[in-house]
C-alpha cells in the first residue's frame, strides 16, 4: 500500500541467469553500495495550482527534513514523468540522490504510472536512459512488488534488469517487499536480480499492525538471514495512516527510525 512523505543471495535459477548473463559482479557491488545510507522521503509532494509538482517548494521540503533521497512516484498525475524529469535537472548538480517508484498492476486497476503504463521493460530502459544523463538518479523501485509476484516472475524481471543495465549498468532496483512473503523462495527465485529490498515493517509476523514496533529488529534480522549479509535493506515505516491499518503515532515512529538506524541499511517513508 502507497505510503505518504517521512524520512526514515543465492543462486538465480537458469532461466533469470541467462536473462541476466551480461550483469558483473563488479557492477552489482556498487549499485548496493549506492544505496546503502539512504534516508528517504517519499510521495505526497507539494503540487501548484495545475496539479504539476511544485520543485522549487518540495526541494525546500527536503533540505528542511534533513534528508539525502527522494522517491519520486509516479502515480498521481500524467505529468509526474515530466515533472521527474525537471525535478532531476533542478538537482543534477546536489548532493541530493533520486528513486523512481512505480505502480503495479494490483495498484492500476483505475489510475496507472503513466506514461509506459503495464510495460515495465519499457519503463526500465526508460529510467535507465534517464539515469545515464542524470547521475543522480541512482534506482528505481516498485511498490507492493512481493504482492505481484505472478507478474513479476524472474523471467519476465530478468528482461527488465536487462533493459535499465543496457542503459546504465549502476541503475539499482530495490522493490518494496513486506514482511512474511520475504521467503527462501523469493531468494532462490530472484536471487541477483534484486540488489536491497525496500522492507516496509508493518509487525508482519504477528498480525499485522502499525501500533506495535516491538518486532522491528526480529523482523529485519530474518531477512537478513534470508537474504544474506550482502543485501542491503532499506527499512520502510509509515508515518501516517494506512487504509487498512489504521494512524501511526510518533512514539511507535521513532520507535522504528531508530531500530531501522541500528539495524538496517537506510530508510525510508
Amino acid at each position: 500500500m502507497l505510503r505518504i512523505l517521512a524520512v526514515a543471495v543465492l543462486a538465480l535459477p537458469i532461466l533469470a541467469a541467462c536473462a541476466y548473463a551480461e550483469d558483473t559482479p563488479e557492477a552489482q557491488q556498487a549499485r548496493r553500495a549506492i544505496i546503502s545510507g539512504t534516508l528517504a522521503t517519499y510521495n505526497g509532494e507539494p503540487r501548484n495550482a495545475e496539479g504539476r509538482v511544485d520543485i522549487p517548494r518540495l526541494i525546500a521540503e527536503l533540505e528542511e527534513l534533513h534528508c539525502n533521497t527522494y522517491d519520486f512516484l509516479i502515480w498521481h498525475a500524467e505529468t509526474d514523468w515530466a515533472d521527474l524529469k525537471e525535478f532531476l535537472r533542478a538537482t543534477k548538480d546536489s548532493d541530493l540522490k533520486v528513486w523512481v517508484s512505480l505502480v503495479p498492476p494490483s495498484e492500476s486497476q483505475t489510475i496507472k504510472s503513466e506514461p509506459f503504463g503495464l510495460d515495465y521493460v519499457k519503463w526500465a530502459g526508460r529510467i535507465g536512459h534517464l539515469s545515464a544523463i542524470y547521475p543522480n538518479l541512482i534506482a528505481w523501485s516498485i511498490d507492493d512488488f512481493t504482492h505481484n509476484l505472478s507478474f513479476y516472475n524472474p523471467d519476465y524481471l530478468g528482461k527488465m534488469m536487462d533493459a535499465a543495465h543496457a542503459k546504465n549498468p549502476h541503475l539499482a532496483f530495490v522493490p518494496c517487499t513486506y514482511f512474511p512473503r520475504v521467503t527462501p523462495s523469493l531468494a532462490e527465485n530472484y536471487g541477483d536480480l534484486l540488489d536491497g529490498l525496500l522492507f516496509y515493517y508493518r509487525h508482519g509476523s504477528a498480525g499485522a499492525t502499525l501500533t506495535d514496533p516491538s518486532r522491528c529488529e526480529e523482523e529485519i534480522a530474518k531477512v537478513k538471514q534470508i537474504r544474506g549479509p550482502d543485501m542491503p535493506i532499506i527499512l520502510g515505516f509509515y508515518a501516517t495512516g494506512h487504509s487498512r491499518l489504521g494512524q501511526t503515532t510518533p512514539k511507535y515512529c521513532e520507535y522504528v527510525m531508530k531500530c531501522g538506524h541500528a539495524h538496517a541499511e537506510g530508510g525510508h517513508g
